[in-house]
Parts: C-alpha cells; sequence; structure tokens
C-alpha cells in the first residue's frame, strides 16, 4: 500500500518537473532548482544537512547544497523521486512517514501556490486526518514564536492550542490549510481568522514554523 510520504514525494517531484528549474516557490527566495537541491541535501547528505538544524553547521549546508543546485535540474528530480539511499534512515518506511509526509505536502503546496492562479488543493480525509495529527503534535513547536495566543480549529471543531498568551486569534481552516499557515505560509493559506484586528496583522507578520 502507497503511504502518504510515497504519494506526496511522487506529487513533489512532478511538480517540480514540470514548473521547470527556475520557477518561484513560497520558500522566501528559492527557485524550484533551489528546493529541489534541499530536498535531495536532506536525504541523501547528513552531513551537510544538520545545518538546517544546528546553526554552525549553517554554512557547510550552504556549500553542500549550493554544489547541487548547480547539477543538471533532471538530476535531481531523479533523485528526490526515486528516494533516498538504501542505507539513509530516510528509507525506513516508519521513518519515511513520520519524516517526510508533512515535509514534502507543504513543499509540493510551495510550488503549487507561487502560481498566480492557484486554488487550494482537496485534500481526502484519511490524508487530513494524517496531517491534523502530525499538527497537532508539532502545534506547540510551530507556534513558539507567535507574538499572540495562537489556536488552530478545524471546521469540526477540533483544536490545537500552538501558542498561549493574549490576545489570542483562532485560525480555523482544513487540516490541510492549517498546515501550511502553522509552516509559515499564512498568506497563502485559506483560513478564516478569528481575532483583533492588530492581532491578527501580527500573526499575519511573525514567521512561524521550524
Amino acid at each position: 500500500m502507497s503511504t502518504h510520504a510515497k504519494r506526496e514525494r511522487l506529487l513533489l517531484a512532478d511538480l517540480l518537473e514540470s514548473a521547470g528549474p527556475e520557477a518561484p516557490t513560497l520558500c522566501e527566495n528559492w527557485t524550484t532548482r533551489d528546493l529541489a537541491a534541499h530536498l535531495v541535501v536532506r536525504e541523501r547528505r547528513a552531513d551537510a544537512a544538520g545545518g538546517l538544524l544546528v546553526k554552525p553547521l549553517a554554512g557547510r549546508l550552504r556549500r553542500v547544497q549550493a554544489e547541487f543546485a548547480a547539477k543538471p535540474y533532471g538530476e535531481l528530480i531523479h533523485l528526490i523521486r526515486t528516494g533516498p539511499p538504501r542505507l539513509s534512515p530516510f528509507a525506513l518506511k516508519p521513518v519515511d512517514e513520520a519524516s517526510n509526509t508533512v515535509e514534502f505536502y507543504v513543499h509540493a503546496e510551495d510550488v503549487r501556490r507561487a502560481r498566480p492562479e492557484w486554488t487550494p488543493r482537496e485534500v481526502d480525509p484519511v490524508f487530513a486526518d494524517a496531517l491534523w495529527t502530525r499538527i497537532e503534535r508539532m502545534a506547540r513547536v510551530l507556534g513558539r514564536t507567535s507574538p499572540v495566543g495562537l489556536v488552530l480549529r478545524r471546521p469540526d471543531g477540533r483544536t490545537a492550542v500552538a501558542h498561549r498568551g493574549t490576545p489570542v486569534v483562532t485560525v480555523v481552516g482544513e487540516p490541510g490549510e492549517l498546515t501550511m499557515f502553522a509552516f509559515g505560509r499564512q498568506e497563502a493559506a485559506d483560513v478564516q481568522l478569528d481575532g483583533d484586528k492588530e492581532a491578527v496583522d501580527r500573526l499575519l507578520a511573525a514567521k512561524l514554523g521550524i
């Protein structure tokens, strides 16, 4: 049975391929080539990928990622599509599912939503629940830099507190849209914001996510 992570991997690879190497993304100033290089380094160069979380290693990460970005774009797409080496932790199905489901979903939407004609993606209920489970577990980490109290709420009323404080802004949306919002793509998320205007403005300008 295909996992969520595997399905999102293939979708992301297809989106990157069809967009071409110089298309914009929602990842700051990254092009699709930069994003593709990031994905490959994350799975295949553990010696450099630590720079994603450890600041002293960030310089090495930038150098290695630049080296991969210089490779033929088709090669990068192939490496993403075929997945990590056999001995990589990411090659283990439980690790792949836990680490890549949200990663690939968000980056696929980074490519889709950088286009002016994008529309919200329809997410099936099982995948929506999988995204919600991860958001519930990660909410406090994703919302730790929020300048206001932050509550994430599904239309059915299920709620996750991402940051305690006042005033409070409640973000209401489907799990996929809440995922995009919580990962710092506030302006590109199809959600409703319930709170006073100043608090909402501060939240929209904040840098959320990991």
